[in-house]
């Protein structure tokens, strides 16, 4: 039948005569709705509302004489008027003229039935009665009425709905639901009302400003329950403010302290760069600092603060040269640093590049004159070398530079082309050529650029090609969408993953601890790594710099040297002979079609691993037995591993690394770590008192006290040599007896300026660094290649992922709608505004139980839960003190065809199901699963195979 036209193709006139009764009809569709059956219900409801003599006037009987639609959840009477308001759409009828007595009535007993039913009624009601048009004041009390209540989102909801905004207070409306982090619900709420856009944001940037104290608003608001203030501080709210500011197209003069404490932000972030990775230069630190500082007292403050913060008041002083700091903010020992410095003047600057020149030794090196670095500005450069830049059947090395953008809405704007060939570099500067973007030189720099990269007789070599072209096309418009037209690109981040999917050592990967991106690539090829110490400098500035020149011509000629030796030998970095061939599909294949990158681990690190790994020679693991440590990084990591049935351990957010090297040896564990923890882990800094210098008798008497200084030593330290068999490999300190320290005790040196590294905590191949860049499943799938840990079907949901706990109780399901029933919870989550709950609870019901692959079903034994695992006085509480999560489990489940059994947690109450789930992690990890799973394994533990939350 039609759904359209459920009544079989009768006339208005011949439905309307039967003046059907609108609470026989209620009782019909009551009987219908215990049933489920939503096809059945729907027709019968459409013959209804056709046989109404007033459809609008029977929807208001049928609420007014039910109650059901007073409580809270889904409700017949709420699916009743939507359903009428669908029907109404698709069966377009006369109604009541606008403004007429007989709907003004029917709005009038609308409203009165609105002030009584849940917000889901709000939406039907307010579009079959024209509420909108309707006396506001009773609905406008009505809101208030929510308000006083404590009911703020139903309150905003229902005048979101009704149209009420102008009417309203936006600030009050608002205040209560930005405390509890419902922002997007406040976005609707002033959804298409540009002055009331402008008065939240207005609002919300007031509480960003300094000295603000969010706690005084929360006390104004006592009703107000679960406050997020975690959510409310100056950083996390500026970032919520900007985005806001973008979306509604305001000013940014209207959020000045938003944007301020983006600034501040973004000074944390530059000091970060400069004193804790040391990846930026003083010269660019303090350029990109300038221009955020300006004239502002406040910021400068803060950034004499960050300075103060300094364990080295020297440094502090350094980085004070040049910065609009007046002296009177600065402490006294960083403003007498600061005197002695501008005394010293060009002599400390000149021993300051000696020492840079002696640290840029250990970096690549351009192996071309520097005379053979063009850059070109004009029309008539391009002309000049054009030969040169197009020369067919030649491979060129393409890389692009752009200034970095601190504050919120700023896009990076592409600043340097370059463009490496066979013995010279050609640095186009984009900023010359498209001053005007319509001019000439724009046109000639465009036509250039695509007839380089649309050729595809000339090989074009880059690192992540497409994002950079991207970038150019924005900033070019005749470039726009010139990643697609390419010819002839071999993109080396692809190539680049092809080399880690190998998981297997590549040459010189055991120093490139930290690396990423093309200098992580450029060290395993070429045993060296990029200075990067200009990637973050002002690309915008002009004249660039002779160091920003170097280094741009140096990214770009990497690319030339890492393709030679990856052709020379291939088989070396495991790539097959057509380098081409050897770049991942640019599209996204479906999940479980794609073999993961392997792990980025330091690789040929003796002390990580073992030699049975190298030899394939390590035994096999059962998964159950395998146990790990993650750190907090890796939780998504861990929550994988335990799926499939392995012992994990993760760090708490307040736990060090240290904690890690703990627990593994306490308890047996291997170590999962990612990025810099891999190679250092903190250590508590020792005093220098105390302390004899200790270094090799082949050098010469006082040579190691000449960097003291820098680790903070008194002059009182001794310095003594080793002799005979009692040699060191590098300058170390002996705690003198009595210090509190093993007497004759050799400590290393970098122990008091560096962390300890983490892997040298545990055992040879005890500690793994996991490329952080891949997915959780991806990187699952590595360790356990890594360790040649077997996992079967059986294994799959043996291991709570929420706790880690392995032990379950088996519940029935007349005992868990018992449960529910008892402890409240029986009608399964309530809609909290956010789009995750509201999917949840409008899903239909799951399917059956699912087979693995193989016949395999998880359906294995394991103990019942009894009358006396529960708690008598609380029953939805085990013995042990846990309470099962009940609120989680949908009311729909309980329903599902089929599903008879549930599985809870001993340890967290988390409640499992059977479902689809199982199969998609079987087909996720299929490769590593055995072949033939067969019958499954028996186990005390079950499978909880889907849906959980």
């Amino acid at each position: 039948m039609d759904p359209g036209d459920p009544a079989g193709h009768r006339t208005a006139g011949e439905c309307r005569c039967t003046g059907q009764d609108p609470l026989l009809l209620l009782q019909t569709l009551q009987t219908l709705w215990s049933t489920r059956e939503r096809q059945q219900l729907q027709e019968e409801a459409w013959r209804g509302f056709a046989a109404l003599d007033d459809p609008l006037a029977g929807l208001l009987d049928m609420l007014e004489s039910s109650r059901g639609w007073r409580g809270k959840g889904p409700s017949l009477e709420a699916w009743i008027s939507h359903q009428l308001q669908c029907w109404l759409r698709a069966q377009p009828r006369p109604g009541p003229a606008q403004h007429s007595p007989r709907l003004e009535q029917l709005q009038a007993r609308a409203v009165r039935v609105l002030t009584e039913s849940p917000s889901s009624l709000a939406a039907p009601l307010a579009s079959i009665f024209q509420l909108q048009d309707a006396d506001q004041s009773c609905l406008l009390e009505h809101v208030h009425r929510l308000y006083h209540e404590g009911r703020f989102r139903e309150a905003v909801m229902l005048g979101t709905k009704l149209k009420l905004q102008p009417e309203l207070d936006v600030e009050k409306m608002s205040i209560p639901l930005l405390l509890q982090d419902k922002v997007a619900l406040v976005e609707r709420y002033v959804a298409g009302f540009p002055d009331l856009q402008r008065r939240l944001l207005a609002l919300m940037d007031s509480w960003c400003q300094p000295g603000f104290d969010i706690k005084d608003v929360v006390r104004q608001h006592p009703q107000v329950a679960s406050v997020r203030l975690e959510k409310l501080s100056p950083q996390v709210l500026s970032r919520q403010v900007l985005r806001l500011q973008e979306q509604f197209s305001v000013i940014p003069a209207l959020c000045p302290h938003a944007a301020m404490q983006q600034r501040l932000a973004a000074l944390r972030h530059l000091c970060h760069k400069r004193f804790v990775e040391k990846s930026l230069s003083q010269e660019n630190w303090a350029d990109h600092v300038q221009g955020l500082v300006g004239q502002s007292p406040w910021l400068q403050e803060q950034l004499s603060q960050l300075l103060a913060s300094l364990s080295d008041p020297s440094m502090a002083a350094q980085c004070t040269l040049n910065l609009p700091l007046p002296e009177d903010r600065l402490l006294a020992t960083v403003a007498a640093g600061l005197g002695q410095l501008q005394l010293q003047g060009r002599a400390a600057e000149a021993v300051s590049r000696l020492n840079m020149k002696d640290v840029k030794d250990h970096y690549y090196q351009l192996p071309i004159p520097r005379e053979n670095i063009y850059l070109l500005t004009s029309q008539e450069d391009l002309a000049r070398h054009k030969d040169a830049l197009l020369q067919p059947q030649q491979v060129v090395g393409v890389d692009l530079e752009w200034t970095l953008v601190f504050i919120a809405g700023g896009r990076p704007r592409p600043s340097l082309l370059q463009v490496a060939t066979e013995g010279c570099v050609f640095l186009l500067d984009i900023l010359a050529f498209t001053q005007p973007p319509a001019g000439q030189g724009a046109q000639a720099f465009s036509q250039l650029v695509a007839q380089l990269l649309s050729d595809p007789s000339i090989t074009k070599l880059g690192y992540g090609m497409a994002g950079d072209l991207q970038k150019l096309g924005m900033s070019c418009p005749i470039l726009a969408h010139v990643e697609k037209q390419v010819l002839g690109g071999v993109d080396l981040l692809l190539v680049h993953r092809q080399m880690r999917m190998a998981g297997m050592p590549t040459p010189g990967m055991a120093r490139a601890g930290g690396l990423r991106g093309l200098s992580l690539l450029v060290q395993q090829v070429l045993g060296t790594t990029l200075d990067k110490t200009q990637q973050l400098s002002n690309w915008d500035r002009r004249p660039l710099f002779e160091e920003q020149l170097i280094y741009a011509a140096a990214d770009a000629y990497s690319l030339l040297e890492v393709h030679q030796a990856l052709c020379r030998e291939p088989a070396r970095f495991h790539l097959s002979g057509d380098l081409a061939g050897s770049q991942r599909p640019r599209h996204r294949e479906r999940p479980g079609t794609q073999e993961p990158p392997g792990l980025q681990e330091a690789l040929a690190a003796p002390r990580q691993v073992p030699l049975a790994v190298a030899e394939a020679t390590i035994p096999q693991v059962p998964a159950r037995t395998f146990r790990v440590v993650c750190d907090n990084m890796l939780q998504g990591l861990a929550r994988s591993l335990r799926c499939l049935g392995v012992d994990v351990h993760v760090l708490d957010n307040s736990e060090d690394h240290r904690r890690a090297a703990e627990v593994a040896r306490l308890e047996g564990r291997i170590i999962l770590t990612s990025g810099q923890p891999y190679h250092t882990v903190s250590t508590p800094r020792m005093s220098p008192r105390g302390l004899n210098l200790i270094f090799p008798s082949s050098q010469p008497l006082g040579h190691p006290t000449s960097g003291l200084a820098c680790h903070g030593l008194d002059p009182g330290t001794s310095a003594i040599p080793l002799m005979g068999r009692e040699r060191a490999p590098a300058p170390c300190w002996r705690r003198q007896a009595g210090s509190g320290q093993v007497p004759g005790s050799v400590l290393p040196l970098s122990s008091l300026a560096e962390p300890l590294q983490l892997r040298a905590q545990v055992g040879a191949g005890r500690c793994l660094m996991v490329d952080g860049s891949l997915k959780a499943q991806q990187q699952a799938k590595a360790v356990l290649r890594h360790f040649n840990v077997r996992v079967t079907h059986a294994d799959i949901f043996s291991r709570c992922q929420a706790c880690n706990c392995d032990q379950y109780l088996k519940v029935s399901r007349d005992t868990m709608k018992q449960l529910m029933r008892l402890s409240g919870h029986q009608e399964g989550p309530r809609t909290s505004g956010d789009k995750s709950t509201q999917s949840q609870e409008s899903q239909e019901p799951g399917p059956a139980p699912e087979e693995a692959p193989g016949g395999c079903t998880h359906d294995r034994p394991c103990r019942w839960l009894q009358a006396a695992d529960l708690c008598a006085e609380t029953p939805d509480m085990l013995a042990n003190g846990t309470r099962l999560q009940l609120a989680r489990v949908p009311a729909g489940v309980l329903r599902t065809l089929g599903l008879w059994h549930f599985y809870c947690c001993t340890r967290c109450g988390k409640v499992f199901w059977d479902g689809s789930h199982l199969g998609r992690v079987a087909t996720h990890f299929r490769d590593i699963l055995e072949s033939a799973p067969g019958p499954c394994e028996l186990s005390p533990a079950p499978s909880p195979a889907s849906s959980f939350f």
